[in-house]
């Protein structure tokens, strides 16, 4: 049988020639070229995106544990101290505490209450000494009259005389009932 007209029966590689592209097959190959390339750019602006977010989030993440970290420093070092107040005499003998509340000394005719100091009829007085030692009929040791400032006192039979420490301050200086 003849060949058919149109078609190929047998190519040699040596002697063909490619046919040039159609306009239409250059323009494909030109747009799957350019998508490529917005594909391939696309990928590194997506990478370089989240290496950026992964380095900010680990940058927070550092500043974020630092600022903790000095807020409970800061915090620690903000809390009140634990003072004593032990209620002495004009001699600093140690006596009942109730000498030293204000409500006793009202209820028993002090005359005058002035700084921390009341005083009784006869000229006895009492008044606070913070963090001293000392027990009952004995004469304190060490301690100060003034009363220190954003600490928590008590009194040796555990009544609270002033509360302190972060973000609250003391009672007024006069003052030395409960609270």
């Amino acid at each position: 049988m003849p060949p058919r007209r149109g078609q190929v029966s047998h190519q040699d590689p040596s002697t063909t020639r490619a046919r040039p592209p159609t306009l239409a097959e250059q323009r494909a190959r030109q747009e799957a070229e350019q998508a490529e390339l917005a594909q391939r750019q696309a990928e590194i602006a997506e990478a370089e995106r989240k290496a950026k977010l992964r380095k900010r989030l680990l940058i927070g993440g550092g500043v974020t544990v630092g600022v903790v970290a000095l807020v409970a420093i800061w915090y620690a070092a903000q809390q009140p101290d634990d003072v004593t107040a032990r209620c002495v005499d004009q001699n600093g003998v140690v006596v009942d505490d109730d000498y030293c509340d204000d409500d006793y000394a009202r209820s028993h005719g002090a005359s005058g209450h002035s700084g921390g100091v009341f005083i009784y009829s006869g000229g006895r007085q009492y008044s606070y000494n913070y963090g001293g030692s000392g027990s009952y009929g004995q004469k304190i040791t060490g301690g100060s009259s003034v009363r220190p400032k954003d600490a928590n006192i008590t009194t040796a039979s555990g009544k609270s005389i002033q509360r302190g420490g972060f973000g609250i301050r003391g009672g007024s200086g006069g003052s030395s009932g409960g609270s």
